[in-house]
Order: structure tokens, then sequence, then C-alpha cells
């Protein structure tokens, strides 16, 4: 498995396990969770994506569990967390309207808490969740720099930020921002051609993709779904692989270095997610997919 440097002391893996969907799972033991890693692991999967939103602020802890009950499994991958977004629901449903916080006290107790619910001493890369347009970034950067002094957190990042956004926090820190998870796929382009992914190809800096498959609606009925389909079908048969494969595929050739984060709870489908690996993409096969996806050819 190809990895993915981000800082000089922190690599992921190509691809990421996404944990978003954990707690949806009707098997949350620690057992069945350890079973995912595994799979994750044999294929050189080493790299998990959680959020201390995901499963209600429940995914942390189910993910947690499974360390405790063997701790030697945490030192085998590195964990990606991500805080500020407070919604009404679990430890916060006495807020009165789902909100962004960047304040230092709250990112340093979802830091605290994350640690806690994950049975670990680190995070190897922290993000900021959403662009929280009342942030004061100079506060902000402070309590990033200083997690990462301190030794809690390896690595800072971004989740769903514009290159402003990105600027601004930077400008006020002195832990380089090392990456910018994002919403990448066949039917989300729009960070293709809007500056997003350019922005980061500029700064040399690796980004993560969330939701590659759409959240399932490439495999739907909608127009560019069906107009991709006989086309993602020829591709996966020529490669003896599924149609998700070719998608990954996709974001894999681009030359940004795209980190795909995917998220299942089939045991079956998280052994195949390498699959991905074994689909080489030339530059008009790309162009292609594009053009079936958009529904019109470049100008």
């Amino acid at each position: 498995m190809e990895r993915i440097n981000l800082t000089k002391d922190l690599s992921l893996s190509r691809l990421v396990y996404g944990m978003w969907r954990l707690g949806d799972d009707a098997d949350t033991g620690p057992a069945h969770v350890q079973a995912k890693i595994e799979a994750c692991l044999a294929q050189g999967i080493t790299t998990m994506d959680q959020a201390d939103i995901y499963g209600g602020y429940e995914a942390e802890a189910i993910l947690g569990a499974a360390f405790r009950a063997t701790p030697s499994l945490r030192d085998r991958v590195e964990l990606v967390t991500k805080c500020d977004i407070v919604a009404p629901v679990g430890k916060y449903a006495a807020a009165r309207v789902k909100h962004y916080d960047t304040s230092p006290e709250h990112i340093r107790a979802s830091v605290e808490a994350s640690l806690t619910h994950m049975a670990t001493d680190r995070i190897d890369l922290l993000l900021i969740h959403r662009p929280d347009p009342f942030m004061d970034h100079h506060a902000t950067g402070a309590a990033l720099d200083a997690l990462v002094a301190e030794g809690k957190v390896r690595a800072v990042g971004v989740s769903n930020f514009r290159p402003w956004d990105w600027d601004l926090l930077q400008s006020a820190m002195a832990t380089p921002l090392c990456t910018n998870q994002i919403e990448l796929s066949l039917l989300a382009r729009d960070a293709f051609t809007n500056g997003d992914l350019a922005h980061l190809q500029r700064l040399g800096v690796a980004p993560m993709a969330w939701s590659p498959l759409a959240g399932g609606a490439l495999f739907g009925e909608d127009a560019a779904a069906q107009r991709l389909r006989p086309l993602m079908n020829a591709y996966a048969k020529a490669h003896d692989v599924g149609t998700d494969a070719v998608a990954i595929a996709w974001l894999l050739a681009h030359p940004a270095r795209i980190l795909p984060v995917l998220g299942t709870n089939s045991l079956n489908r998280i052994g195949r997610i390498s699959d991905a690996l074994r689909v080489n993409l030339s530059r008009e096969d790309w162009f292609e997919l594009w053009t079936a996806a958009s529904g019109q050819e470049v100008a």
C-alpha cells in the first residue's frame, strides 16, 4: 500500500477507512470492530478516520472499546479525528442550535474527550471539521499549536475549508496545516475547477476525500449515475473489480495525491477496498468518466 507523507513525521495509507457509520452496525462490539480493522490492515490500510460527532458522539467510544480489549491494536493504526461541530444530540443535547465552536476551550475539551473515548494518549491527525464564520483565527491557531507542542496531537489539518479559510487559519499558526478533507467524487467535481484542489496542489498538500462514492448515489438512478454506469461497468469488467473500485481509482489517478476515505460496515466490502489499486486509468479514461458524469464534453 502506498503511503502519503503529510508531515516529516506522519504518513497515512493511501486508502483510509472511514468510521462515520461505525455506530450504525448491528454489532458494535470490540471483537467485530477489531475484525474490521484487521481486514483493513491485511490490505495495508492503516489509517482510521473518525470525528467526535460521528454516531451521535458515540463512534469514538466504540472504537476505543476495541483498543481497550486489544491494546496492541492502537499502535498499528493512525487515528484521524475532527472537532468543532456542536449538534443538539448526545452530550450536547442542551445546545439551543447546531453551531460551530473553534474556541480554544472547546477544541481542548474535544481533544481530551477524544483521547479518553478512543483509549489513546495521542491523536495522529486532528482536523477542524467545518469552517467557522465566528472563528478567532489567532485563538484557534494558538490552541492547535499548543496541542501539537504538548504531544496530544501529532499533526493538524482542516475539513471542508475553502482556500481563504485555510489561509486565514494558517496565518495565525506556527504548525503547518497538512491536509484538507473535502468532498470529491465523480458526482462532486466542483473542487477540481473552483480552486480548492488547485490551492492544495500549489502548497504541495495532499487532500483527503470524503464521500468518494457520493454516498452511494453513484449506484442510484439519477441521470449522471445512469450515464456513468455502462462505462464504469466496462472498466470494472476489464480490471475484474467492482464499479466502486473504478470510482475510487478515478480519484487515485489525479496528480493531487488524493486520499479517499471509504466507509462501510460490511467485512466483505472492507476486504475489497484495495481493489481500486488494481485499476490504472489513462488521461483519456479519466476524461471519459468526467464527460459521462457531467453529461457534456469539456470546452
